[in-house]
């Protein structure tokens, strides 16, 4: 079985996004992307998610997103090697026991490479088109991460859940994964710390500066001091249109700060615009002193 690389505090790794939304979307870029990233040593890939969009929203840029386990599990059966994340799921919008016999079935068939980063979620029009009450986002990421595990895990269950109205007697969710799949918890907020400490696997924020990720790296470290915990940031860095000293120099801070693991996302809209950001991104990493472990090797 392929498992998804652990490492150290003093360690730092690097995915990339996939183009998995706007422009550059397609099945044939995500695959060409995925396998390129596993060759060139990304230890993982990731795709987003945004089940609908309100027309005109300022974010995200756009509305043409596949959907994240479809896409991953496409990717999958494409690769070998490199984790498969999501970055990151809104659980509170989902079923969690489908979402939970989805995850375990991609992680299995895919030799156990799945990373689950959810959140609770921001875009109230999204959960209001849906039909889930967006003041039960808090409580609905909480209890569907308790039904997910078990669920993983155990057999004949009975027990209820009643954020969800989910009433389990002897009941059985086959097949299982045979690992414990990773779950990293994203948000930048309070709560969403607590959450990271109480049930994390690691902790996924996105888009922070390192001076604001700092504090946060503090308060996760002072509950999960664990060099196997993670802590991952996506970035917006594409070495195609940003200054690659400053793109390391950044890499550096947040590494200085305890930042174990990096995702950037290109910003191409094209196919082969965001296959040679990719490539230009992998040398910037290797530059920056991130492990890259290229297929093969």
């Amino acid at each position: 079985m392929t498992s998804v690389p652990s490492v150290g505090i003093d360690c730092m790794t690097a995915g990339i996004h996939l183009p998995q939304a706007g422009p550059a979307a397609s099945g044939e870029a995500m695959t060409l992307a995925a396998r390129r990233a596993e060759e060139l040593g990304f230890v993982d890939v990731w795709v987003s998610d945004h089940l609908v969009v309100p027309t005109g929203a300022q974010y995200p840029p756009s509305a043409y997103v596949y959907e994240p386990l479809t896409a991953l599990a496409w990717v999958a059966a494409a690769t070998s090697r490199v984790g498969l994340g999501t970055t990151v799921l809104v659980l509170p919008m989902r079923n969690p026991l489908h979402v939970a016999k989805s995850i375990a079935s991609i992680d299995l068939m895919s030799g156990g490479r799945f990373i689950l980063g959810t959140a609770a979620g921001w875009l109230k029009a999204e959960f209001d088109a849906i039909g889930v009450p967006f003041d039960e986002r808090g409580p609905r990421t909480d209890e569907a991460i308790a039904i997910m595990r078990p669920v993983w895990e155990n057999d004949n269950m009975t027990i209820d859940f009643p954020v969800h109205r989910i009433h389990m007697e002897s009941i059985r969710a086959k097949p299982q994964p045979n690992r414990r799949i990773p779950i990293w918890i994203g948000g930048h907020a309070d709560v969403a710390l607590r959450r990271a400490i109480a049930v994390g696997d690691g902790w996924h924020g996105a888009f922070l500066t390192p001076e604001e990720t700092k504090k946060r790296v503090e308060i996760l470290r002072s509950g999960r001091p664990e060099p196997e915990y993670e802590i991952s940031m996506r970035t917006r860095w594409d070495p195609l249109e940003d200054d690659n000293d400053l793109i390391l120099a950044e890499l550096d801070h947040y590494r200085e700060i305890g930042v174990t693991h990096v995702v950037p996302e290109p910003r191409q809209r094209t196919m082969n615009a965001y296959l040679e950001s990719i490539e230009a991104t992998a040398e910037l990493m290797r530059r920056g002193g991130v492990e890259m472990t290229p297929l093969g090797k």
